[in-house]
């Protein structure tokens, strides 16, 4: 007797997720990578082994994009997708008949392995999450070593928790909203690159001594980072803006793990953003000022209920028994508008660190690095990821733009620290 076909699960867009099939567009698509490499050349029939038996315990992520009358929402891929090699950029623009197939890619190249994620999927810690397991089975096959389900790598043979799937945005959503910010800020231009070419500036230092310096001045390697990116941006504003009082405000988005403020084990979004910055018409500010600025920023924006104020409008609008009953297509008009007025809008670009990299001790032996690549912003052509493992960090500034202005200029200041930086790039 034939065994009955499991039935596949679905799941309503969780509220980070809401706007980003409607703010997809021809040229641009909400997507990041994260990659592990191995000691030796990837075997795909391997990978795709490893993946083959990782998807069951991950109904929540290997889903493709579905559309209903009211609502889009996400359904379990009924097989998971074929490995592929690895194309000639990163980030290949995820299009909505990709998404409708499945909304997560995994590629191999030479030792590295990558997946790719359409961000409504999940945020980068359920996307680490994801890519840790997978390379924990993909070390298990491949050099038959027995990796436990340890440091933040899940057990295939449990059952996905029901606390996984959850949306904790309406889980923990607040009284209060507070007001977004608006979207006047400097915007760094320059021609876009005519087929859409994603540079990407990978900076490889010590983490000891990157650790070391942000202790030194008493704060994080997220609030070191940022208020170099500042400095850097306020230097290129004033090249490109020479009259002060015409020039606009300086502010870095900084995605956080709401998990850490809220609890939980959701493997979907649970992210909010704070934006950092300062104001350049006040005068020109040197690094020891940014770094106090951006420490203190962030101590008064990252709190539960500061987060808890940013994300509870989005939740409420979504409550709305209005907007409920709006037909999908109209929703899409306004969320698109919406997006476009004040989603990216309101910062230059994101820095998004997801810190250091655990692996087992049994595993260690057989990865050399982890890297975290964003896509650019929609109407900008930057972004930053920032990952460590072992004693080394992996800073990956991206672009689609012809000039390499922005990473120039903050990897020059890291050397001018006393930073040994060795720089990597896909450049054409």
């Amino acid at each position: 007797m034939e065994e009955a076909p499991r039935q596949k699960r679905w799941m309503r867009l969780d509220n980070a997720a809401l706007i980003f099939p409607a703010a997809l567009r021809r040229t641009w698509s909400n997507a990041y990578r994260i990659s592990f490499s191995f000691r030796d050349p990837v075997d795909p029939a391997l990978l795709q082994l490893a993946l083959d038996r990782v998807a069951p315990r991950f109904p929540s992520v290997l889903v493709r994009l579905r559309r209903g009358a009211f609502w889009y929402y996400l359904e379990e891929v009924e097989h998971p997708p074929t490995v592929r090699e690895d194309s000639w950029q990163p980030l290949i623009r995820m299009g909505r008949k990709d998404v409708r197939r499945c909304a997560v890619r995994v590629l191999y190249y030479r030792d590295r392995m990558a997946v790719e994620y359409f961000h409504a999927v999940t945020d980068g810690t359920g996307g680490m999450v994801f890519a840790k397991t997978l390379a924990a089975e993909y070390v298990r096959l491949r050099y038959d070593c027995p990796v436990p389900a340890a440091d933040g790598i899940k057990d295939l043979g449990e059952a996905p928790r029901k606390s996984e799937l959850e949306d904790s945005f309406q889980k923990n959503a607040g009284p209060v909203s507070a007001p977004r910010d608006d979207g006047n800020v400097y915007r760094l231009r320059g021609p876009l690159e005519p087929d859409r070419f994603l540079h990407v500036t990978c900076g490889v230092l010590d983490s000891n001594e990157l650790r070391k310096r942000a202790k030194e001045k008493g704060v994080t390697v997220t609030a070191y980072l940022t208020a170099l990116l500042l400095l850097s941006l306020q230097e290129l504003q004033a090249e490109d803006v020479p009259r002060r009082k015409k020039r606009k405000m300086l502010r870095v988005q900084i995605p956080v793990n709401l998990r850490k403020l809220f609890g939980g084990e959701t493997m979907r979004n649970f992210v909010a953003v704070a934006n950092i910055g300062i104001d350049p018409r006040l005068g020109d500010y040197d690094f020891d000022e940014l770094v106090e600025i951006v420490h203190h920023e962030m101590q008064l924006e990252i709190t539960p209920k500061r987060m808890q104020a940013i994300f509870t409008p989005n939740v409420r609008d979504e409550q709305n028994p209005v907007m409920k009953v709006v037909p999908l297509f109209l929703k899409n008009i306004v969320m698109r508008m919406v997006f476009d007025a004040i989603g990216e809008r309101v910062s230059c670009l994101s820095l998004s660190n997801l810190g250091q990299v655990a692996l087992p001790p049994e595993m260690q032996p057989y990865v050399t690095r982890a890297e975290f690549v964003l896509g650019p912003q929609a109407s900008a052509p930057y972004n930053c990821g920032v990952t460590s493992l072992g004693d080394r960090t992996f800073i990956n500034i991206t672009r689609n733009s012809v000039e390499p202005r922005l990473e120039r200029r903050f990897f020059t200041h890291l050397v001018k620290l006393g930073f040994h930086v060795k720089l990597e790039s896909n450049g054409k």
